[in-house]
């Protein structure tokens, strides 16, 4: 018989791989860019560049300027970390995508919130264009709480096709 622990191993692993994968990413781009610098990796398309983002995701609150912010995205981030661990928890093991969509939201969380706590803003380098258009840098962390949220959408949709049938 599989023990509770033992069920969620590898939800817990999801959650330690896209930690790793984010901070391991990050520190590359640290060691061997400089702030701002880009080099093309698609040319017209893609690029990384190290660039630090202050506010939350895609900089959004970037602009203001207080002491105070980055301790209250800090603790945002933890609140909401816990509430998907909470979620997740209290929530059948064997419904695998939500499992694996929570997984994919709490690692990408605890990667940006160590950034937060470590240097008081998050690493970006991933920026995607399309002639004038940027769409805003972003990073390990940021894509795996798209794709989560994305999965998290299709389970819910998925549970109320169910239940009107």
């Amino acid at each position: 018989m599989v023990s509770k622990f033992q069920a969620r191993m590898p939800y817990v692993l999801l959650v330690v791989l896209t930690l790793f994968l984010d901070r391991w990413t990050k520190s590359l781009i640290q060691s061997r860019f400089t702030l701002n610098e880009s080099t093309s990796v698609i040319d017209g398309l893609f690029n990384i560049t190290y660039v630090r983002n202050t506010g939350v995701a895609f900089g959004i609150f970037s602009s203001i300027s207080s002491p105070a912010k980055s301790i209250l995205l800090s603790l945002f981030t933890a609140v909401a970390a816990a509430v998907v661990v909470i979620y997740s928890v209290r929530s059948p093991v064997r419904n695998r995508l939500l499992q694996v969509a929570l997984g994919f939201i709490l690692g990408g969380a605890l990667g940006n919130l160590y950034d937060r706590i470590s240097y008081g803003y998050v690493i970006d380098f991933l920026e995607f264009y399309f002639r004038s258009y940027h769409w805003p840098s972003f990073n390990v962390a940021d894509s795996a709480i798209s794709t989560g949220v994305v999965l998290l959408a299709f389970e819910i949709f998925r549970n109320e096709a169910h239940s009107r049938t």
